[in-house]
């Protein structure tokens, strides 16, 4: 401003100075006058400019058209919320490293988030901590777009027992970091008993195995009526325990499915594909497959077409096959090799297939058992 004010004064005195002996110097002098109070008037305005509302302020924090339409469809009370109370909190956002794409994701997850009164309060203390504690910007940055909260979590009564704990279950520090940015309730919902440590010790690897961590964070989290459900409805197609805790330990993530998935999946697989239940012990992830619209079209598919001709071979690894192919390859492979009669027959057929769902799928009612599993 001083400058800019400095620039103005040396211009006016060259300007008065020079008028009548050098007309055209003058009339320079007199431009870059003009120049110089435009920039001070706009840098004036830009000191004392103050944000009128919400908008204002995310606008100036570097949302676009699209993230605020994103933010306020999520949340509609941020448009007249405090400005002070959002411009304080989005200062914490700011501290992390974190900018507006980040934002969208954060209001995403948590509607309320710029409306506490707690995300800037002890702060210092809480930034503090958990800096240490993640030793990375990047990681602690992950961390907080997955799960908001952790910038409100009291460390001690909350972080640091959660971390005690898996620790003690024989769970590195570094693998309980990468767990939280995947598990975003990991630290607030883990809780063990004795039950619960008896299942880790049937289902889980050794500790020194890659997947033990997802084995303890998955127990840990889930209720234990939730995972006896979970082993009971294995037990309902006819698997022993032994060969459950097995299949768990192997693919640790098949606990996360919800019984509703498994027994649809199992019952295609034993009723339409005509496979052993024991196939899913050699291939679990035919019940991570969307059933509706990857599974069942290409199965009913290619049965199709083995009844057309008999040549097609219909086996574990065809299937598999078939369902690790992207969408181009395989109508390209079992639809658009076949004659143009055929193949316009058999597209129509597919994409019936994929356009049906099941019996009274949108009158099911959802039922809320809790989060997560």
């Amino acid at each position: 401003m001083i400058r800019l004010l400095s620039t103005v004064s040396r211009c006016f005195q060259t300007f008065s100075r020079g008028i009548a002996a050098k007309p055209l110097q003058a009339f320079a002098c007199a431009a870059c006058s003009t120049k110089c109070l435009a920039q001070v008037k706009e840098a004036e305005e830009d000191i004392t400019a103050q944000p009128i509302d919400s908008v204002q302020v995310l606008r100036k924090w570097g949302c676009n058209n699209d993230d605020l339409a994103r933010i306020f469809e999520r949340n509609p009370q941020l448009r007249n919320a405090d400005i002070a109370l959002i411009q304080s909190n989005l200062s914490v956002l700011s501290r992390v490293g974190l900018k507006a794409p980040d934002l969208v994701r954060i209001i995403h997850c948590r509607p309320r988030f710029l409306l506490s009164s707690r995300v800037h309060r002890y702060f210092d203390e809480r930034f503090a901590y958990l800096d240490s504690l993640f030793e990375s910007k990047e990681l602690l940055k992950r961390a907080v777009v997955t799960n908001p909260s952790l910038l409100i979590y009291d460390f001690n009564d909350t972080i640091k027992p959660a971390l005690a704990q898996y620790q003690e279950l024989g769970v590195s520090k570094e693998d309980f970091l990468a767990l939280i940015c995947t598990r975003p309730t990991i630290i607030p919902r883990t809780s063990f008993n004795e039950e619960k440590l008896a299942y880790i010790r049937k289902m889980g690897p050794s500790q020194n195995a890659k997947l033990y961590k997802y084995v303890v964070a998955i127990i840990g989290v889930s209720r234990v009526e939730t995972i006896r459900e979970k082993l009971a409805n294995f037990a309902h197609f006819g698997f022993s325990d032994d060969e459950v805790f097995d299949l768990i330990r192997r693919s640790p993530l098949i606990m996360t499915l919800s019984i509703e998935k498994v027994q649809r999946n199992m019952t295609f697989i034993l009723t339409t594909m005509k496979f052993d239940a024991k196939t899913v012990l050699e291939i679990p992830r035919l019940l991570f497959i969307n059933l509706d619209t990857l599974l069942k079209p290409r199965v009913l598919l290619m049965r199709k077409l083995q009844d057309m001709d008999g040549k097609l071979e219909f086996t574990q690894h065809s299937v598999m096959r078939a369902v690790r192919m992207t969408e181009n390859r395989f109508v390209r492979s079992f639809i658009e090799s076949q004659s143009k009669e055929v193949a316009d027959d058999l597209m129509k057929f597919y994409t019936k297939a994929k356009e049906f769902k099941s019996l009274a799928g949108s009158r099911k009612r959802l039922v809320q058992k809790g989060f997560p599993f």
